[in-house]
């Protein structure tokens, strides 16, 4: 075969493989386009690369803080999540991305103190694809491979750079779906859900009450002394005492119960399958917690305490009857002595 027809059977064969490339690329984008959520979107875009081209691994790197901070709270992590989410230093991961291009290498020794060390067993080469949002840089798909010809440094990167632009610009239209529905559902002060979530979820009890003849019962919270500590410490004070109150009711309750900020400094908190005697317990519980617990404040510990009234649905009551109910038992709770 002389040089012409070499060259011939070569761009033939490339055009054939950049053509399958962009065939997957375009599987990978149509299968991640109809994806709902930021954490599905990743699970679904990360198996689907790793099948497609056969990757020994795959892992996205998060700079922290990074617009998808909730992906990598332990809270909220799946196992899955846990295996191939990591956080890394930013000014570390910059480095890889001078000119926010993809990064390929079968030099791994120059990344040990940027990739975690076991990300990259079984691996000799390795790409990392820039991810941005709004121009930054926050993270980078890390892929690896166990031929050291995989990835290199002299290897074209435009179909790297096309999956780079895809994924930031669905993760983006995502995360900002995510966070108008966030909005909508979720106080900002304290993270806990607001009124409206607190709603749908206590008319979704009624209802499997009724069905089920399940027990629901709910919690009626303020804290106490609140405008003493605004008028005291300030609204910054008062603030970090409505988020502290937040945070340890959602530790000190089950999985399956929720905490609901229902105005200014009073929350609500939805007892599933429990009754009227378990919600006292539960009221109880909540409140011998804070007398025992002040909030650190200022290199000192802030009295913080709380009241608790507790009602039971009966599969009669609405829902406006049943957090009256609590209400009330609420003051007839600060009517006693605290001691």
């Amino acid at each position: 075969m002389d040089n012409s027809a070499q060259q011939l059977a070569k761009l033939l064969e490339n055009s054939r493989a950049n053509e399958a490339i962009a065939q997957k690329l375009f599987e990978i984008e149509t299968e991640i386009l109809a994806c709902n959520s930021s954490n599905e979107l990743l699970q679904q875009l990360l198996n689907a690369i790793k099948n497609k081209f056969s990757l020994t691994n795959i892992a996205l790197l998060l700079i922290e803080p990074t617009p998808i901070n909730h992906l990598i709270k332990a809270s909220v992590q799946s196992n899955w999540h846990q295996q191939h989410c990591y956080s890394v230093k930013a000014d570390e991961l910059s480095t890889c991305h001078p000119k926010g291009k993809p990064l390929l290498s079968n030099q791994l020794t120059q990344l040990n103190n940027i990739i975690p060390e076991h990300l990259l067993d079984n691996a000799q080469s390795i790409a990392l694809i820039p991810l941005t949002m709004e121009g930054k840089l926050f993270a980078s798909l890390l892929l690896t491979d166990a031929n050291k010809q995989r990835f290199h440094d002299n290897l074209g990167t435009f179909h790297l750079e096309q999956l780079a632009v895809k994924t930031s610009l669905c993760l983006a239209n995502v995360l900002i779906r995510e966070q108008l529905e966030y909005m909508a559902n979720y106080d900002r002060l304290t993270g806990v859900a607001n009124r409206r979530l607190m709603e749908v979820s206590i008319q979704e009890e009624l209802n499997r009450q009724k069905r089920y003849n399940t027990p629901f019962a709910l919690l009626f919270i303020d804290c106490n002394k609140f405008k003493q500590i605004n008028d005291t410490y300030g609204h910054d004070c008062g603030d970090q005492v409505l988020t502290y109150v937040a945070t340890q009711i959602q530790t000190l309750i089950r999985d399956n119960d929720k905490c609901f900020r229902y105005a200014g400094d009073e929350f609500v908190v939805t007892l599933s399958g429990q009754n009227y005697q378990q919600a006292l317990q539960v009221a109880k519980r909540l409140t011998e917690y804070f007398q025992q617990h002040p909030m650190p404040y200022n290199n000192t510990a802030l009295p913080v305490t709380i009241s608790c009234g507790a009602a039971a649905s009966d599969g009669k009551k609405t829902m406006a009857e049943l957090l009256k109910q609590a209400d009330e038992q609420l003051y007839l709770h600060k009517k006693v002595p605290q001691t």
